[in-house]
């Protein structure tokens, strides 16, 4: 890991995609898109059966699946989505930024938390775009290049509706077969969320051309927009 700043970040990840071998980087394109197989990306995987409506104007979900940057670079395209904080899950709030996370040794997984209009996309929706397109859920401890349990698949629940729709989902989606391997998703009850160093937040929207975000975080994007256009919004939020 280098030294905290952006340009050494990027450095790093990009030298470890130039490092991968070919038929490995042409699989990493498949998986960026969050898929467990290819053809995942033609069509969406079935929607939550489980998923109340809520009479609120504002919820909030907290969700980890591989580096950050694609995680929020995709929910801020989600209709109904008003803001996506990078940030850090599942640790102590002394060890949650960049450097102390990297040494995968403080209980942190990268994640977002994605604040929502829940008459606009429920939090079961957001979990079907989680599952198809933002990530691979038969993925243990990895992303694509990335591994460590800081990037591991996880969702922290705030409350028992939650914590209910999402293992219902789980059950559902491994009932039928959606994916060929096991689904390694945990789901633990939020503790706390701690927001990223600045410099980490729009991280996709600051450096498009990255050779990084080019290979694993736009294909993200265009799978959204192919597989959920209903969802699919053109001008994401900010942070």
């Amino acid at each position: 890991m280098g030294s905290g700043g952006e340009l050494v970040i990027d450095r790093d990840k990009e030298a470890a995609m130039r490092n991968l071998p070919l038929t490995f980087f042409s699989a990493a394109l498949l998986l960026a898109a969050g898929c467990a197989r290819a053809d995942d990306l033609d069509k969406p995987i079935p929607a939550p059966t489980y998923d109340p409506s809520s009479s609120t104007d504002s919820e909030t979900a907290v969700l980890a699946g591989g580096c950050y940057w694609g995680q929020q670079g995709l929910f801020e395209h989600v209709k109904g989505v008003t803001h996506v904080a990078a940030g850090y899950s599942g640790g102590s709030r002394d060890t949650a930024n960049y450097r102390a996370v990297g040494t995968e040794t403080t209980g942190h997984a990268e994640s977002v938390k994605i604040t929502f209009n829940p008459k606009q996309i429920s939090y079961g929706r957001l979990l079907q775009i989680y599952f198809s397109v933002a990530h691979d859920p038969t993925q243990l401890n990895a992303q694509g290049p990335d591994t460590g349990t800081s990037y591991r698949s996880e969702i922290f629940f705030s409350g028992p509706e939650q914590e209910k729709v999402a293992r219902a989902y789980i059950a559902q989606l491994t009932a039928a077969h959606v994916f060929a391997d096991p689904i390694v998703t945990k789901i633990e009850s939020l503790r706390g969320f701690y927001n990223a160093e600045y410099n980490m937040q729009d991280y996709l929207i600051q450096h498009p051309d990255s050779e990084y975000i080019e290979v694993n975080d736009q294909p993200k994007i265009a799978a959204l927009k192919q597989v959920y256009p209903q969802y699919f919004s053109a001008k994401p939020v900010t942070f």
